[in-house]
């Protein structure tokens, strides 16, 4: 198997390079500039060891830092900037507060107190792990989720398995079916919802920052998107989907009737087994639960917000420069904060079996970031600095001219589809890092603003629901035991369709609205 995929990779890697010598040797194309052809080179080689995986993303990353000076597209000084974009370190300090959330258990206990709040019977209690996987997966991130709230839910099944059999069936045969489709639906409900509330902020999912950040790369004559505008919009779309794919999965997945089984007045017992281990809840998840609900408040009343005929004042005005402060000052500030701050005043506290003395600590931050994810998002925004030099993103733009004559829903309902299948075999990340400067070209050249393509692009990424490939939720309840190919295809392919079709209809409503 190991030598199989070491083959693989080596394909992958020779093909990349042979199209990369292909593109500099061919031809100049009618209208294209020299600089764009040899950037059109990079950008194909990298999409070819990003998509076949021939080496790391965070390798093919790291490529323009080299290519590009090599090539006469870029200094390595206008370059290098593009890895420290401010934009990244959003996603940085997003992750610290997240770190600090999870060091404590404090996003454990918000999980369990909103399973415990949502329901008591079958299909609530499905809701109440959905609901609890999206509101967490728009402030750490989707794997983490579904890994933290996997063993929990396996719990639950186990429990609620046996109590079911011995309400509703009295054969082995019938117990057991019960109990798969338990798994199933409670396993896909984790994985779906886990991906769908990562859309919710602009730090929830990878996609979203590469998004921002190639918007304003691309088009710095417009305002960039802030983190109140992307909520607006895309908190509903979670909003929507959430309770949809609820009732899917409860009514047309589950071959049983759930309603028909009941649990008297409370919750499954692993529910309050783990809230009662949690504990009350101690100093340090109190500092963080305060930090956590600062840094939203701050990240939503940053600018100005404009309700009808009032507008609310930002925070940021009250400084001489208020352009200067960006959503990513307001997140390092915060995770700055937590490694700060005394867990009990010098006494420290127990966690994992270690005395810690602060809420948050710079070897916890080192170990646990994606550097390679943060190094990634660099990679890109390279990539669209590039597209912006050398006017290879108009040249794009013009040979998609004929998108205009489409119907506006057609051309952005295709994208969705395009997109949610495409990166069903390919990590979500690398494919908006390589579509979203074209899809913006297409935009321009057929008369639309960016934000109205470019926009269902970054949200179709996420919502891939098919195979175990496609986002690392869905891998993970794959491994649960619970879960088939088959099932999960079955399952996600009416969700693909679904959710471009939400995703089509939320862009038409609401984008011009928010944002233009």
């Amino acid at each position: 198997m190991a030598d199989l995929n070491f083959k693989k990779q080596i394909a992958v890697l020779l093909t990349g390079l042979l199209a990369f010598f292909i593109i500099l040797w061919m031809p100049q194309p009618e209208g294209m500039t020299e600089s764009g052809q040899r950037l059109l080179a990079v950008v194909l080689l990298m999409a070819i060891w990003w998509m076949g995986e021939g080496t790391s993303i965070t390798v093919t990353a790291l490529l323009p830092l080299v290519l590009f000076p090599l090539l006469g597209i870029l200094s390595s000084k206008e370059v290098a900037p593009n890895y420290t974009n401010h934009l990244v370190f959003l996603f940085l300090g997003g992750f610290m507060i997240a770190l600090a959330m999870e060091k404590w258990n404090f996003h454990k206990r918000i999980a369990l107190w909103i399973i415990s709040l949502v329901g008591v019977d079958l299909e609530r209690i499905i809701l109440g792990f959905m609901v609890a996987a999206a509101f967490l997966s728009m402030w750490i991130s989707n794997t983490a989720t579904t890994m933290m709230m996997l063993p929990v839910g396996m719990a639950v099944v186990r429990q609620i398995g046996v109590e079911a059999s011995l309400n509703e069936a009295r054969n082995a045969e019938s117990r057991k079916a019960i109990q798969e489709s338990l798994g199933l639906v409670l396993m896909l409900g984790l994985a779906y919802s886990s991906s769908i509330g990562g859309v919710g902020t602009l730090i929830g999912t990878a996609p979203n920052i590469v998004f921002a950040g190639f918007y304003k790369n691309l088009y710095p004559q417009y305002a960039e998107i802030t983190f109140f505008q992307w909520m607006v919009l895309a908190v509903p779309l979670v909003c929507v989907f959430i309770p949809l794919v609820w009732i899917y999965l409860c009514r047309f997945v589950a071959p049983i009737p759930f309603k028909q089984i009941q649990f008297g007045q409370n919750e499954p017992e692993i529910i309050k087994d783990e809230l009662k281990a949690l504990g009350r809840m101690n100093r340090a998840e109190k500092i963080i639960a305060v930090v956590f609900v600062s840094t939203a408040l701050l990240w939503v009343f940053r600018q100005p917000i404009t309700l009808g005929s009032i507008t609310l004042p930002g925070w940021s005005s009250l400084f001489a420069r208020p352009e200067l402060l960006h959503d990513a000052t307001v997140a390092m500030a915060m995770g700055i904060l937590l490694m700060l701050l005394p867990v009990n005043f010098g006494k420290g506290m127990e966690v994992n079996g270690k005395r810690e003395f602060f809420i948050l600590d710079w070897e916890t931050v080192q170990a646990k970031i994606p550097w390679g994810i943060l190094l990634l998002f660099g990679g890109g925004f390279a990539l669209a600095a590039g597209f912006g030099t050398t006017g290879l993103d108009q040249w794009i733009g013009q040979q998609l001219t004929g998108v205009a004559s489409l119907p506006f829903f057609v051309v952005i309902l295709i994208i969705c589809l395009a997109i949610t299948f495409l990166t069903e075999l390919t990590s979500n990340t690398a494919t908006t890092t390589m579509i979203l400067p074209i899809i913006g070209a297409t935009a321009v050249a057929a008369s639309y603003h960016p934000l109205m393509l470019m926009i269902p692009a970054t949200l179709s990424a996420s919502f891939a629901f098919m195979l175990p490939v496609a986002t690392p939720p869905n891998a993970i309840v794959y491994s649960s035991g619970w879960v088939s190919i088959p099932k999960m295809s079955r399952a996600g392919v009416v969700l693909n369709f679904l959710g471009a079709i939400l995703i089509t209809s939320m862009v038409l409503l609401f984008v011009q609205k928010i944002f233009l």
